[in-house]
């Protein structure tokens, strides 16, 4: 019995494909959805005639040849003609956005901050049909089991008269409306905001900007706190500090001799903060609150959090950072994987070389940064690959590496594209 499930285990990480074919998972999948009352108009609308699709494929797959300093993200999202473009649809939509504030709790600016960075306000929603793309995903995909359920919901959205199969379009991952809601959150979190008795995420704008805040209020959002400010700690801050789980309560913080940048006081909060350095301990600093969590449930990326909070702010007529700088330059993927393999043979866990930037990896640079006195801000800069690359050659021509699988670090090819 147990071989039994291990096997199924192990099959479960391969491809929906490697079993079957595409004709056959359809025709398997359009009988469990079926089965669990999706009806056969929904399935032929939805289904019928699809193949699988390669750009899909090709997305999912795919990665970022380099990664992004935060300054650079930053700059490309929140532009002038963003803020200005919020600033207007502020006034234009005022008494939605007032009654949205006052039901749910979030704060207008916020909520437009959202649609802007989702889809600039609109008018970039997607043109991929959500039902081949999910079932591209839940075929072929790195995570088909999760596809399989988006899939599903995405038929019951249909299936419920919100929106027909040909309108339901959005991103290739399956995202859609103003809001770039997934099918699971659009049936947790959706809201018919303006009474017409179906919820239309691409054309209502009310019903978006309601589905959103009734997200981020389910979510945990706390009326009257902040999301980030940006802040200056003391000439003598211990960078050891500064880690998104490291949460203290306000006033530790000033005791330390941390404090906003422009001057005013820390904000009297309920929760415990963290400080974060989105681009290192020579860049920006940010006190991150209980709400900042709250849009990192809504996206994973600390960077599209800040990004959220400072859009917000100019938004609602506040000026830009203090300090948008830090170290130049960001590695590629492969001298990240690289930086990983030679952290890993250093002694330091960096866990698998897999060229994405997570808490593991993190923490083994904040180890080696400890060992070798440097800023232990846990941030793969240019000058810590140099220092890495420096002593894992002094170390492989002492021959006290942990393990020195080929390519290793010392060798140039393997990080530089030759």
């Amino acid at each position: 019995m147990l071989k039994f499930f291990f096997l199924l285990a192990v099959l479960a990480t391969f491809p929906a494909h490697a079993q079957t074919s595409f004709d056959d998972w359809l025709a398997a999948f359009r009988q469990e959805a079926a089965a669990q009352g999706i009806s056969a108009a929904t399935l032929d609308a939805a289904l019928t005639g699809i193949e699988p699709v390669e750009r899909v494929v090709q997305l999912d797959r795919g990665q970022p040849e380099f990664l992004q300093t935060f300054s650079d993200y930053l700059r490309a999202r929140v532009t002038a003609s963003r803020v200005a473009r919020g600033q207007e649809l502020m006034t234009e939509h005022a008494v939605l956005l007032d009654a949205v504030e006052q039901q749910h709790g979030v704060p207008k600016s916020v909520l437009v901050s959202f649609w802007g960075l989702e889809t600039n306000y609109g008018s970039t929603l997607g043109s991929h049909n959500i039902p081949a793309s999910l079932a591209t995903l839940a075929y072929d995909g790195r995570r088909s089991v999760f596809f399989r359920g988006q899939l599903l919901d995405a038929l019951r959205i249909i299936d419920a008269g919100h929106v027909s199969a040909a309108d339901m379009k959005g991103s290739w991952a399956g995202a859609m409306g103003h809001m770039q809601f997934m099918p699971s959150t659009f049936r947790a979190y959706a809201m018919d905001g303006d009474g017409d008795a179906r919820i239309d995420l691409w054309q209502s704008v009310p019903d978006a900007l309601h589905s959103g805040a009734n997200y981020l209020k389910r979510a945990g959002w706390r009326a009257g706190e902040p999301v980030t400010i940006e802040v200056q700690p003391p000439q003598d801050f211990d960078w050891r500090r500064a880690s998104i789980a490291n949460r203290l309560p306000v006033a530790q913080w000033a005791a330390l001799g941390v404090k906003p940048v422009d001057g005013s006081p820390l904000p009297a909060v309920a929760g415990h903060a963290a400080i974060v350095l989105p681009q290192g301990w020579q860049g920006p600093a940010f006190m991150v609150f209980d709400n900042f969590n709250v849009v990192m449930r809504w996206n994973r990326s600390v960077n599209y959090a800040l990004a959220v909070a400072q859009l917000a702010k100019q938004v609602a007529g506040g000026d830009g950072l203090a300090l948008l700088s830090g170290e130049a330059g960001a590695l590629g993927t492969a001298q990240l994987q690289a930086l990983q393999q030679a952290l890993n043979e250093l002694g330091f866990d960096a866990g698998e070389a897999d060229g994405l930037l997570g808490p593991r990896t993190q923490t083994a640079i904040r180890q080696y940064q400890a060992m070798h006195q440097l800023p232990v801000d846990g941030y793969p800069a240019p000058s810590v690959l140099a220092h890495v690359e420096q002593t894992h050659a002094a170390a492989a021509a002492a021959g006290t590496l942990i393990l020195a699988p080929e390519p290793t670090f010392a060798d140039p090819a393997a990080y530089s594209g030759e």
